[in-house]
């Protein structure tokens, strides 16, 4: 059986309130607004980076535990991975199944997420503690489709994901700290969109 993919992109946002009226406008849905908190977890030789897997447990109205892994066929203007997803009962007895089974908790990253239906697609405008972003996730026409509805050039379309992101921030600004936490970028200034439109036109994922 063919394992699910995602497929999305993602844009840089400067004016997140005309982009959520102008989805609203077009007569999209919104399926309420979350903060998540999420903790990536690594293996004891910290080898599921490197090979470029990622495995999450999420929180936010529920719990998610959710594995990606990478394609054997890229495309560079869409981020493609496999994507396991499962919906668990309980948080904390999750995350000490983790724990027990060998994996420790790598990273904490959060946002705060409103997502809309568009048809087959979602759409998801996220504020991260670093920038605001759009993600569309869908098959490559839907994505397409919206991506031009809402006024985005696909030549500026990244395809990193946010800790890809964070990583080259937190190396050109010298951050001494590794979760990507509100609480963490209170007070921190630098020049965040500058290296963030560095991914525009990317193929990084």
């Amino acid at each position: 059986m063919d394992e699910p993919l995602e497929i999305e992109v993602k844009y840089l946002l400067y004016d997140i309130t005309a982009i959520r009226n102008k989805i609203l406008d077009t007569g999209w849905t919104s399926l309420g607004r979350n903060f998540e908190s999420n903790i990536r977890f690594e293996d004891p030789e910290n080898g599921l980076k490197e090979k470029k897997q990622l495995l999450r447990l999420r929180q936010d109205c529920k719990s998610t535990l959710t594995f990606k892994s990478h394609v054997p066929f890229e495309d560079p203007r869409y981020k493609i991975l496999k994507e396991l997803e499962v919906e668990v009962s309980c948080f904390h007895t999750m995350r000490s199944i983790l724990a027990a089974l060998g994996f420790h908790e790598e990273q904490v990253y959060e946002k705060w997420r409103e997502t809309f239906q568009a048809g087959n697609a979602l759409i998801c405008l996220d504020q991260m503690p670093f920038a605001d972003f759009i993600e569309i996730e869908g098959e490559t026409s839907d994505i397409d489709f919206i991506s031009q509805h809402l006024g985005f050039n696909p030549s500026k379309a990244i395809t990193a994901n946010y800790l890809e992101i964070f990583s080259h921030i937190k190396n050109m600004e010298n951050l001494n700290f590794t979760n990507v936490t509100f609480k963490n970028f209170q007070g921190v200034t630098g020049d965040f969109i500058k290296h963030i439109r560095s991914f525009e036109s990317t193929s990084i994922s």
